[in-house]
C-alpha cells in the first residue's frame, strides 16, 4: 500500500506543475494571437486536460472493460461541471459572454442527445455512434476557429499585459505541461484505483467517482491555477470545452476502437441507475452552468453552492447503491 501512496503523491506534483506550466503557455497564445481566453480554454487547454480520460476510456474499452470508459465520460462531465466549475463560480463568480460560450454549448447538448439515442433507444455504443460522435469533434474544432479568428482579443487588452512570451517556450510549455498533466493523471488513476480496491469499492462506483474525478484532475488543476492567474475566463472555457470533448472525442474514439452496450451496474428502482440517474444528473448540471450564462450573460455565487450541493449529494448516493 506503501508504494501505490507515494506514486499517487508523484502524480499530484506532476498534475500541478504541469497545470501550471500549461496555463502560461495558453494564455501567452490568446495574447500572442489576439485570441479570447474563453476560446483557447475551449480548444487547447482543453485538448491538454482531456488528454488522461482518453488514455484511460480508449484502454478500458479496448481491455473489455466498456464500464469504466462509460463511467469515465459521463462521471467527468458530472465533476467537470458540479466541483471544478462550481469551485470556479465559488471562489469568483462574474460575467460571461452569450455569443462566445453558446456554440460550444450547443455542442454539447447535441452530442448529449447523441448519447442518449445510443443508451435509451439503441441500449449500446455502437461503431456507427462513435464515428459519427468524432464527425462531431471534426466539426467543433473546425466552427471553433472559424469563431476564434472573427473574435480576436482587443489591442488594449493586448498593450495591459506583460511582455510576450517568446514562441519557442510558449509551445515549451504547453508540450511540458500536457505530458505533466498526463503522466500525472495516470499515476494518480492507477494508484487510486488500487487504494480503492483494497478498500473493497465495487467497480462502477470506481469509475463514476475515483476514476472520474482521477482524470478531471487536470481539469481541477487547471481551474485553480487559472483562478490564481487571474485568468478565470480560461477556467470556463476549460471545463465547457473539456465536457464537450468526453463525449465526442473521448467516447467517440473509444466505442470506434471497441463499442459495448450499455453497461448494467446498480439499479434503482428497478431501473438502471446510469439511465435515471448519471445521464439525466449529466444534463441537469450543465443547463444549471450555462442557462444563466446564455440569458443574463453572468454567473453567480449561488450556482457554484448549488453544483457543490449536488455533487456531494452524487457522491453519497453513488456509496449507497
Amino acid at each position: 500500500m506503501l508504494v501505490p501512496i507515494l506514486l499517487f503523491i508523484v502524480g499530484l506534483v506532476c498534475l500541478i506543475k504541469g497545470g501550471d506550466w500549461f496555463v502560461d503557455g495558453a494564455s501567452a497564445l490568446a495574447r500572442k494571437f489576439h485570441l479570447p481566453e474563453l476560446l483557447i480554454g475551449a480548444t487547447v487547454v482543453s485538448i491538454g486536460t482531456t488528454l488522461p480520460e482518453v488514455m484511460v476510456s480508449t484502454i478500458s474499452a479496448v481491455e473489455g472493460h466498456g464500464e469504466i470508459a462509460y463511467g469515465n465520460a459521463i462521471g467527468s462531465v458530472i465533476c467537470n461541471t458540479a466541483l471544478i466549475a462550481a469551485i470556479t463560480l465559488a471562489v469568483r463568480p462574474g460575467k460571461a459572454d452569450p455569443k462566445t460560450i453558446r456554440m460550444p454549448v450547443l455542442f454539447f447538448f447535441l452530442a448529449a442527445a447523441i448519447y442518449c439515442v445510443a443508451a435509451y433507444l439503441l441500449g449500446e455504443f455502437t461503431r456507427v455512434v462513435g464515428l459519427v460522435m468524432l464527425a462531431m469533434f471534426a466539426a467543433y474544432m473546425f466552427v471553433t476557429v472559424r469563431q476564434m479568428k472573427k473574435n480576436p482579443q482587443p489591442a488594449e487588452a493586448e498593450a495591459a499585459e506583460a511582455e510576450e512570451m517568446p514562441a519557442w517556450k510558449m509551445i515549451l510549455f504547453l508540450v511540458l505541461g500536457a505530458a505533466l498533466i498526463a503522466v500525472g493523471a495516470h499515476l494518480l488513476v492507477e494508484n487510486g484505483t488500487k487504494i480503492a480496491e483494497a478498500l473493497g469499492v465495487p467497480e462502477s462506483v470506481i469509475a463514476l467517482t475515483f476514476v472520474a474525478l482521477g482524470t478531471s484532475l487536470p481539469e481541477l488543476v487547471t481551474a485553480i491555477t487559472s483562478l490564481v492567474k487571474g485568468h478565470s475566463d480560461l477556467s470556463l472555457g476549460n471545463v465547457i470545452g473539456a465536457n464537450v470533448f468526453n463525449l465526442v472525442l473521448v467516447s467517440g474514439l473509444s466505442v470506434t476502437l471497441a463499442p459495448f452496450k450499455v453497461p448494467q451496474s446498480a439499479m434503482i428502482a428497478g431501473h438502471n441507475s446510469s439511465l435515471v440517474l448519471e445521464i439525466p444528473l449529466m444534463i441537469t448540471v450543465m443547463l444549471i452552468l450555462t442557462l444563466p450564462a446564455l440569458l443574463k450573460g453572468k454567473l453567480s455565487r449561488a450556482q457554484g453552492i448549488l453544483l457543490l450541493a449536488i455533487y456531494a449529494a452524487f457522491c453519497a448516493v453513488q456509496f449507497t447503491l
